[in-house]
Parts: C-alpha cells; structure tokens; sequence
C-alpha cells in the first residue's frame, strides 16, 4: 500500500506482442485475444481452434463475396462470420468467392467460418455471368440461406440475385434475433423488425470475426463463370491522378508524421509512385498539411491496399484509421514505437534520408526508361 491506495498491477496474462529488443509488451487497453507472439508465428493458436461441426449437414447457408484482390477484407470475413454464428450444427457454410485461389485464400476462409470454399474467376462487371452460376448453385446446393455483405458489388449481385429467383430481401441487416427475425435500419435511423428472408445483405459490424471455433474450410475446385450473354458492356475504367482522389477512395497513399520536415520530397514521392498524400494528426496541426488530408479516429480512416507511414509514431487515435489497410510499410528510427506492432514491414530508418534517396532512385528509372507513344 501506498497512501492507503493499492498499487497498480498490469495482469501479465494480457494479450502480448514480442517486440524488436525481444521484451514481451502488453497491449494496453485489451483484455482478450492472442497471445502468441507475432514473431514465432500467431497463426498457431487459429489452427487449434475446434471445429464448429463436423457435419453430416443435411442444410446450408450460400455465401457470396467479392474479394479485395484475391484476400477477404473486414466486411467479408464479418460476413462469414454472421453466417456461422446462425448456422446450426446440420448447416454447412458454402462461401463462394469471386477473384480468389482456394490455395491464398482458403485458410483465412476457415477461420471466418466457411466449411467449404468456392473460388470463382472474377471478370469485372459481369452480372448476368455471375446470376447464372448463383442459379445453378442455387439449384444444386439448395441454401435455406443466401448472405452477401451490403456493400458494393456483393450489395448489387445480392439484390439482383433476389430479383431474378423472386426471392424475399433484407437490406442492412444489423442482426438476427433467434433465427426468426432480423433487424435492419431503417430511415429516420430507426429499426425495422421483419421476418428472415431466404436472402440478407448484411451491414458492418453485424458480426465478430473473432470466432471461438473454425470451419473446416474444404476447398473445392476452382469453377470457370458461365458463358451468356451480357446486356451492358463493360468499357472499363480511367484512373484519375491519386492527388485528386479523397484518401478514402485512395488505393496506395503515403503518409507524413512528426518525423518528416521536407513535405516538398514527400508530395514528389507520391506523385511519382502515384499515391494519395495522408498525415498524422500532429503533422496537421503544425500546418504542414490540410485537415482534409488528417488521417485517424479523429481524421479519416483508409482502407489503402498499401499505406506508406514516414515519421509517424503510431497513436491509438491514428490506429484506428488505418486498422482496415491492408498492408502497412512503417518508416520510423524509434524500433519500439506503436505503429511497429500494426505494421507489416518496419524500416528502421531516418525518414528524410529515405524519402531522398527513394526520390532519387526513382528519377533515375524514369530517365532510364524508354519513350514510348503512351508515355509522350
């Protein structure tokens, strides 16, 4: 005791991270989830999961995703995962992914919940190819269910899947009550109460993907889209310079802390690598960037397939913003700063010296590289 109050103790049984100088850290502010450490390979703990079921199944649930380049994103493994917490242990989950191999994806699959998985080619803007195959899925399989992500694409197929086989929708569906109804948003932010529909297009967050159990996530082979015929054509689609687009929108974007001063080498960079330009909140608030280009809890939050972060520490608040980028490049000297643990590669590097040296690097290829006509 220490003036009659009791000193604080941190349970060493939070979940923990091994860092660079082989110390164990404690992720504040958890207190459930892995405690593998992240360099001894944190799959482990997944694979020892139990399996939901291990069948016979005598039902099923459909699954319909579009993948974010062959890899499932948060909406999708939400999904995935809303449909194995309803199914009972006689439904079988069927997830049907289009633009992945069942070899990259079919592990991350399981863990969401699929029991078997459904790779399908993905030829952009084709729906009448895609309501074809979820026709003659839907005839052999016979789901009681049909689950899409109401987003996007999944959101478009869904609701033209229901038109075409005159089945009962529910858009924005925020839970399922008891398999009996769900509850969906309605205008005015309210809830709307409803029997289940044979189809759902479920809204974000509607799920944990924090399973306490796996599917046993067979991979079936790969299926070749039907041939029909297309009523709209696909003409494709023109990229805009990435300093036009909202960082929300953006794909690739590099992004400036407190450790980068030379803003003049960085915008150059992006605009040579074709990347969006982001900030932290302190470089906002130093006037280096606009407010438009703040990104966090507090800023925007990106879902960039790669994000480049020179200089920037790694605050809960920026965190957050970027927790659905799919990979995270961090430049930073400091080899314990937070933004380490959420990265997928770490340079340990002055943040200046790299940037100058990525510019110049990149001059050169370019004066290097022949004229062609598209180039002119």
């Amino acid at each position: 005791m220490y003036n009659d109050r009791p000193i604080p103790r941190v349970d060493p049984r939070r979940p923990y991270v091994i860092g660079p100088s082989g110390l164990k850290r404690i992720v504040l502010g958890e207190s459930v989830g892995s405690r593998e450490p992240l360099l001894a390979g944190g799959h482990a703990h997944s694979q020892q999961k139990p399996l939901r079921s291990a069948g016979p199944f005598a039902k099923r649930t459909l699954v319909v995703i579009h993948t974010d380049r062959g890899a499932l994103d948060e909406a999708a493994r939400e999904t995935l995962a809303a449909a194995a917490i309803m199914a009972t242990s006689d439904t079988e989950v069927l997830a049907v992914l289009f633009g992945a191999q069942a070899d990259s994806v079919g592990e991350a699959a399981a863990l969401a919940g699929a029991d078997r998985v459904l790779c399908v080619e993905d030829p952009g803007y084709a729906p009448e190819r895609k309501l074809k195959l979820l026709a003659l899925l839907w005839q052999q399989e016979a789901p009681q269910q049909v689950c899409f992500p109401d987003r996007g694409a999944d959101a478009d197929l869904g609701r033209r899947f229901a038109c075409r086989q005159r089945l009962a929708m529910a858009s924005d569906v925020i839970e399922v009550v008891a398999g009996r109804e769900v509850r969906r948003l309605a205008p005015g932010g309210r809830f709307a109460v409803r029997e289940v529909p044979p189809v759902l297009l479920l809204a974000r967050k509607v799920a944990d993907t924090r399973l306490p159990f796996r599917g046993a996530g067979v991979a079936m082979p790969d299926l070749a889209l039907p041939v029909t015929s297309e009523r709209i054509r696909d003409l494709g689609s023109r990229s805009c310079p990435a300093s036009q687009l909202a960082l929300e929108e953006a794909d690739l974007i590099v992004s400036a802390g407190n450790g980068v001063q030379d803003t003049a080498g960085l915008r150059q960079l992006a605009e040579t690598m074709g990347a969006a330009v982001g900030a932290s909140r302190v470089a906002v608030d130093d006037g280096r960037f606009t407010r438009d280009k703040q990104v966090g809890a507090t800023g925007k939050t990106v879902q960039a397939s790669a994000y480049l972060a020179f200089g920037i520490s790694g605050a809960v608040q920026h965190l957050q913003g970027i927790k659905e980028c799919r990979h995270v490049i961090a430049v930073n000297l400091d080899a314990s700063a937070p933004i380490v643990k959420r990265a997928d590669l770490t340079l340990v590097e002055d943040c200046q010296a790299l940037i100058a040296a990525l510019n110049k690097l990149l001059a050169a290829e370019r004066a290097a590289r022949p004229v062609t006509e598209n180039s002119r």
